[in-house]
């Protein structure tokens, strides 16, 4: 089905062009009436190019006279043009043409001859449009389009970026949790057994156990190697950075209490520095004592740390993940990894992370409060009388200012000075806690 068919380009200022394509304006001061529902494509009105590109094209949903001087700026911030312009196009005609522009991206670019005369460029070949791809959706374009056909004053440009930050970070917390639905299974797959999942057998249930166990430590940040495949005589899996990890999963309702054993052989016949790794039995069933204390006791015995996680304590590291993605550190991790059943141990390291996320996020309470640039003096005395009960020597809070207005991070705006008490400082977003 065709959708659109187009002839011609209309020729705009490069400014202007820019505008319309990243949506942040839906109409154009037009020097003639343009036909609704007529399609065009959009481009530069460059005089010095030979050839231009376009990108995109246009379906005027609209066009309108205007002839009211005292809301010319008013109109002149939608259009993003200077006021100046307006009035004296009114003043000579008295009236301009208001064309409201639904934009659409080309399904690939072209390029065409460039011409010095004319609103409109004629093309030597139609465009077919198959598949509308707008640059905005319906309800943002039905939304900008009413707030000019109603010529409500525009919003200062600090609350339009703020709430455009908002957006884009709404959005991709959405996308985010869409992709991560997994997650939440991996608590489930660790309790799986033959008796509750009909129709699939105890070596299909362990292997999907496997597999979300070796996609949670990749997600992590580990690197799984797979050329250790499971099954049997072979290790469920193998990490090979940032440090060896030898690891056996056990799905169902119950850890064999020779696991350690186990582990210890087949790791032993598959790895050259077996002495070098950390082993891991992860399961969903609590672990017997006899296991506990042979896993404390692999330390000393056969020179490898056997260590065992329960799967609801993997998935809460990885939901921590999930949320914040910068985290978990796998060396601080790796402290926790000291043989014997660890789920306390890691519970403690994910309470002191979201303890420093904590702090983060009020701290940037604190400068989003401030509503202006500040420096570390003003920072350091607002920080010290907010009653937070962990207190901090200036240069730690200067240290975390850094951190949080890193681009990786983007939750402050800095503004380079001379070192700690010449850097400024702004609120961008929130960090939830």
């Amino acid at each position: 089905m065709i959708e659109a068919t187009i002839f011609a380009a209309l020729r705009l200022p490069s400014g202007i062009l820019s505008s319309l394509e990243s949506g942040s304006i839906t109409a154009i001061y037009a020097q003639s009436f343009n036909r609704p529902k007529q399609d065009f494509a959009l481009c530069s009105n460059d005089t010095a190019a030979s050839e231009v590109k376009i990108s995109t094209w246009a379906r005027c949903e609209g066009s309108q006279q205007f002839s009211e001087k005292d809301k010319c700026d008013i109109l002149a911030a939608h259009l993003q043009i200077p006021i100046e312009s307006l009035q004296n196009a009114i003043e000579q005609n008295g009236f301009i043409w208001l064309s409201y522009l639904r934009v659409y991206h080309l399904p690939s670019p072209i390029i065409i001859k460039n011409s010095t005369k004319g609103v409109f460029i004629a093309l030597e070949n139609r465009i077919y449009i198959n598949k509308l791809q707008p640059v905005l959706d319906d309800s943002n374009y039905e939304k900008r389009k009413r707030e000019v056909e109603n010529l409500e004053p525009p919003e200062p440009l600090d609350v339009q970026i703020q709430k455009m930050l908002e957006e884009v970070e709404f959005q991709r917390k959405i996308e985010s949790l869409k992709k991560l639905d997994w997650i939440e299974t991996i608590t489930t797959l660790g309790n799986r057994s033959i008796k509750e999942d009909k129709g699939k057998s105890n070596y299909q249930a362990g292997t999907d156990f496997e597999n979300i166990v070796k996609r949670s430590l990749e997600f992590l940040g580990f690197t799984v190697e797979e050329a250790y495949k499971g099954g049997s005589g072979g290790l469920d899996l193998f990490c090979s950075k940032p440090y060896p990890v030898a690891g056996e999963c056990k799905a169902g309702k119950s850890i064999p209490d020779e696991s350690t054993e186990q582990l210890n052989r087949i790791a032993r016949r598959h790895l050259k520095n077996y002495h070098l790794a950390v082993g891991l039995i992860i399961g969903a069933a609590e672990p017997s004592k006899q296991l506990k204390e042979s896993a404390i006791r692999s330390r000393d015995e056969v020179g490898i740390k056997f260590n065992i996680i329960k799967a609801m304590t993997l998935q809460k590291l990885v939901e921590l993940k999930a949320k914040y993605d910068g985290a978990i550190n796998l060396f601080e991790l790796k402290e926790c990894l000291q043989a014997g059943q660890i789920d306390g141990k890691i519970d403690e390291y994910i309470q002191k992370v979201e303890g420093k996320i904590k702090l983060r996020s009020h701290i940037v309470n604190l400068a989003k409060k401030a509503n202006k640039e500040f420096g570390i003096e003003y920072l350091s005395g607002v920080y010290d009388n907010s009653d937070y009960p962990d207190s901090l020597e200036e240069k730690e809070l200067y240290e975390i200012l850094i951190e949080l207005s890193s681009p990786l991070a983007g939750y402050l705006g800095r503004v380079k000075g001379n070192g700690e008490n010449g850097d400024r400082f702004y609120y961008l977003r929130d960090l939830p806690n």
